[in-house]
């Protein structure tokens, strides 16, 4: 009688420990993102994307930044003016790359300490923010990475 007790009460145990009570898990998606301009904060439209989180994986693939923020006002600066990448996510990303997209002309923007400096020319220019969190121990290996879309017209 005892055994028959201890097993019921195992498998009440591991029946309890494997629902979720009613408690939803979060979709997992990567964390915000944000540009700052002369002390202002702005933030970013969240693009494609893989994260995982808690056991749970996701890839969503979007359309491009000028296509993301179709509608959306883009942020004024100054010519020249300094632009700065916030994210309040640790760990931080280790690996980032930023694309400008003019004219139908994409450049590689110089990025530095997380700052980028505005076109010094006049015009509306739209960005993508790329960040990767690369497995430090497992080489070509991301642990997951995430695109971030936002405009700037220099006036």
């Amino acid at each position: 009688m005892k055994k028959r007790y201890h097993i019921i009460a195992l498998l009440g145990l591991i029946i309890t420990g494997c629902t979720n009570n009613g408690v939803t898990q979060e979709e997992p998606k990567p964390p915000k993102a944000f540009i700052e301009v002369d002390n202002e904060r702005f933030e970013t439209i969240l693009g494609t994307y893989c994260w995982s989180t808690k056991g749970q994986a996701e890839c969503v693939d979007k359309a491009g930044p000028i296509e993301l923020l179709e509608g959306s006002e883009p942020i004024e600066v100054s010519p020249g003016e300094s632009v700065a990448f916030i994210m309040e996510y640790e760990p931080k990303p280790n690996k980032i790359h930023v694309l400008q997209i003019s004219s139908s002309e994409e450049s590689e923007v110089k990025i530095s300490n997380n700052h980028f400096t505005a076109p010094a020319q006049k015009g509306i220019y739209y960005y993508s923010f790329g960040a990767w969190w690369m497995d430090e121990k497992k080489e070509n290996t991301s642990n997951g990475d995430a695109n971030y879309a936002f405009a700037i017209e220099v006036k």
